[in-house]
């Protein structure tokens, strides 16, 4: 009996609509790129349930024939490419032919168009690949495409989809990526039919300041200088933040051809030309919009266009690595400019100090790819038995010579205002009196968060917090759990709130700071389940709330903050692994004398 069958078309589009649609923000990303290609200068995006029920995508395009109309949801239909030499020399944004037809096939789709030289438009509407209706319409020039319900024959998809919020940060994210290297068309976002961003066309800087920047603090695109670089095989232009401005949290962009891209390679360019000016943890933030002939990329080595391997990455890393130095060195931001190119760039350098130039090292063998050794097993660290040697007899472990019920009657000390000694059968015990506290905060706001039992501290006068776009669809996402554990907050527009309340905890802090720090905690470290973003409002809360370092304590403060850390399951290390108590032991005080 025969086993090998061709699989229907809907079941085909099905599984291919895996690679391409993930979720409603690959949705969006490819109906507005298809927008673009058609020429639109005005593009409007409506969302309703983060996706999910509805996302629709209205242009002024060129629109379609009605035989185009139809055949755009076939596979492998594309107006982009007619042959393979095509592929060499790309400057659509689509070109594969799959997008429309994997939405169809997993969705409700219905599609109005009208070509300028129509008198009449046509609506199409398609369900899960099946054809319901095709008609002739009266319509403006354009297209107007409706996604409803989303995976409705694919449950199981529909299923692993993350919160609304969680979502809509996605969809945003993606529509950041096309409105950043698009600012000549004007784009509408609305969501839940609430406004959210309304671009009007203009300049690239004008566009970072909409999308960023906020009429209430200081211009955000005041704090990058320009970039601007012209060579046989690249053009490199776009905006770096100066690094007094850097912060933990940065934005960082590069595009290709008017195409959104992630490059590791490229992001070691930049941060190398920043060694040096930033502080520990921070990152530069930048907008880097790179020109190249297009047979010298390759776009098509992933489903979502987003990982695009270059021709001679090596000379695009020192070219864009130069780039970013001279823009700082033009500025005073860098004390010296190395470039490896004939001739030299004028610029002044300050010559009120002699400033030497820095020695680097290279080693020509090294592969970013494999660092752990499993190209080159003969150059493994030497000597790395030895930090394992304390592992076969350790130390006396601190919960074996300190107990809560020693604690009441031992002496005890502070010192330096930091730290909290006192005595044991084995040594001297040190406790991080800001840490300790931290702890025993820690596991209370979590467990307030588990009971939603927060006591609130109501503001004599209200403070008024105002987020950008992104921080204020996180701020919806967590506003459930943070008035859980105390806050008092009420929207007051799309953008601002009224902090009336604070956990008793924090006594008289502002609230704005610890809030804005709650935000970038759970936004910078990924923290996407309900859990996890409860354990960074707890962790962040408990660092804000806890005593602070050089605050002098009483002998009956000390010993209450040291017996209810001992009283934790988990008193040796904080939420975040950062050591609480230590032992000096009898023998290393003696080796001291």
């Amino acid at each position: 009996m025969d086993i090998i069958h061709l699989l229907p078309d809907s079941v085909a589009n099905q599984i291919a609509a895996g690679e391409v649609i993930q979720r409603p923000a690959s949705c969006l990303k490819e109906l507005v790129e298809n927008s673009l290609d058609a020429g639109a200068t005005r593009v409007q995006v409506i969302v309703r349930d983060a996706g999910r029920t509805l996302l629709q995508v209205i242009d002024d395009g060129s629109g379609m024939s009605e035989t185009d109309a139809r055949l755009a949801f076939e596979r492998h239909a594309t107006s982009k490419i007619r042959e393979a030499k095509d592929l060499f020399s790309l400057r659509t944004m689509g070109f594969r032919g799959e997008a429309l037809a994997s939405i169809c096939a997993v969705a409700q789709v219905e599609m109005i168009t009208r070509r300028q030289e129509d008198e009449t438009g046509t609506l199409i509407e398609i369900h899960g690949s099946d054809v319901v209706r095709q008609e002739v319409c009266s319509c403006p020039t354009g297209t107007n495409i409706k996604v409803l319900n989303l995976f409705f024959n694919v449950p199981v998809r529909r299923k692993f989809l993350k919160t609304d919020q969680t979502e809509l940060r996605n969809l945003l994210t993606e529509f950041y990526h096309i409105v950043l290297v698009n600012p000549k068309v004007n784009f509408t976002f609305v969501h839940n039919d609430e406004i959210l961003l309304e671009l009007p066309a203009g300049t690239e800087k004008q566009r970072i300041e909409a999308v960023f920047g906020n009429p209430k603090r200081n211009v955000y695109t005041s704090a990058f200088v320009d970039i601007n670089t012209e060579t046989e095989m690249v053009n490199i232009r776009g905006f770096v933040i100066k690094p007094e401005n850097a912060t933990k949290k940065a934005e960082q962009y590069f595009f290709v051809n008017g195409r959104y891209m992630r490059h590791p390679y490229f992001l070691k360019a930049v941060q190398t030309a920043y060694s040096g000016m930033l502080a520990n943890d921070y990152q530069p933030s930048f907008f880097i919009y790179f020109d190249i002939a297009p047979e010298a990329i390759d776009v098509n080595i992933h489903p979502t266009k987003t990982e695009i391997k270059f021709a001679d990455e090596q000379t695009v890393f020192q070219i864009l690595m130069a780039s970013v130095r001279e823009a700082l060195g033009k500025f005073s931001l860098a004390p010296t400019i190395d470039f490896d190119t004939s001739g030299s760039l004028d610029i002044p350098v300050s010559t009120s100090k002699t400033v030497s130039r820095p020695q680097v090292t290279v080693d020509p063998t090294y592969n970013p790819f494999h660092t752990r050794g499993t190209i080159y097993p003969d150059r493994a660290p030497k000597g790395w038995e030895s930090l394992y040697e304390s592992m076969t007899d350790p130390e006396p472990k601190e919960t074996d010579v300190l107990h809560a019920e020693d604690v009441e009657n031992c002496p005890i000390w502070q010192y330096n205002g930091r730290y909290i000694l006192l005595p044991s059968e084995n040594g001297l015990v040190i406790i991080n009196q800001h840490r300790a506290h931290t702890a025993i905060l820690y596991a209370q706001f979590m467990e307030q968060l588990s009971h939603t039992q927060g006591a609130i501290q109501q503001l004599l006068f209200p403070e008024v917090l105002v987020l950008p776009l992104d921080e204020m669809v996180l701020m919806n996402q967590l506003s459930g759990d943070l008035r859980a554990i105390g806050f008092d907050i009420e929207q007051l527009t799309p953008d601002s709130y009224s902090i009336q309340g604070i956990p008793a905890q924090l006594a008289q802090q502002s609230p704005l700071p610890v809030l804005q720090h709650i935000l970038t905690q759970v936004r910078e470290r990924g923290a996407d389940t309900r859990q996890e973003w409860r354990e960074q409002i707890a962790r962040t809360l408990a660092d804000s709330s806890a005593i602070p370092y050089g605050k002098t304590l009483t002998e009956a403060e000390m010993r209450d903050l040291v017996s209810r850390l001992l009283a934790l399951p988990q008193h040796k290390h904080t939420a975040d692994g950062k050591t609480i108590l230590s032992l000096l032991s009898d023998e290393e005080i003696n080796k001291r004398f």
